[in-house]
């Protein structure tokens, strides 16, 4: 299988942990989404990363679709729990960590655009999202078990930290700190710390 992918992503990142935890392999290609290369288009007409192209041909354009495909033909525990309020638990902890990954690739991207008003004012909308969802996360029960949610968090406050490291996300937020020290410690993270 190949796997279009970006070394800072968190996206891509939370890709290749349930990979890792699968012992998976994927052809990595290094692609910038961002120029629209055409074999990425080909593969991914959104020109998002990761996208990846499974060995029939099918391509699967969205992280959380191939974290699920990924669980779906991995031998290892099973990160998607399969029903009840563990499947939904871990599903709605998975969304709220896309949605800081999304806020923060989305921050990101404005913060390298000439400043104007409206920018300004969109870059500290997505921080404001992200720093919301962390003031509740900080108030809710973290998981235990080892689930997609899991994994989501620790990419998204990764993230954070690679790019918005000034903005101290952990003041505040302790119980999430330590959650996060403790989960980086799991080989699959420490091996997809973000590059670039």
């Amino acid at each position: 299988m190949k796997l279009h992918y970006s070394a800072g992503s968190p996206f891509v990142r939370k890709v290749s942990v349930v990979a890792l935890h699968h012992g998976i392999s994927l052809d990595r290609v290094s692609t910038n989404p961002h120029v629209s290369p055409p074999d990425l288009l080909v593969d991914n007409p959104l020109s998002k990363v990761p996208a990846l192209v499974l060995d029939d041909g099918m391509t699967l354009p969205d992280s959380a679709l191939i974290c699920e495909y990924l669980d779906s033909i991995g031998t290892a525990a099973k990160l998607f729990p399969a029903a009840g309020a563990a499947r939904w638990e871990a599903l709605r902890l998975a969304a709220l960590a896309e949605g800081i990954m999304t806020a923060a690739v989305l921050r990101r991207g404005l913060s390298t655009q000439p400043p104007e008003e409206a920018r300004a004012t969109a870059i500290a909308r997505q921080k404001a999202a992200v720093f919301r969802t962390l003031d509740q996360l900080e108030n809710e029960a973290l998981p235990t078990a080892f689930n997609i949610g899991v994994v989501g968090l620790v990419c998204a406050l990764g993230y954070l930290d690679f790019r918005f490291g000034d903005d101290d996300w952990r003041a505040g937020h302790p119980k999430l700190a330590a959650f996060f020290a403790a989960q980086s410690k799991n080989v699959f993270f420490a091996q997809t710390v973000p590059q670039g």
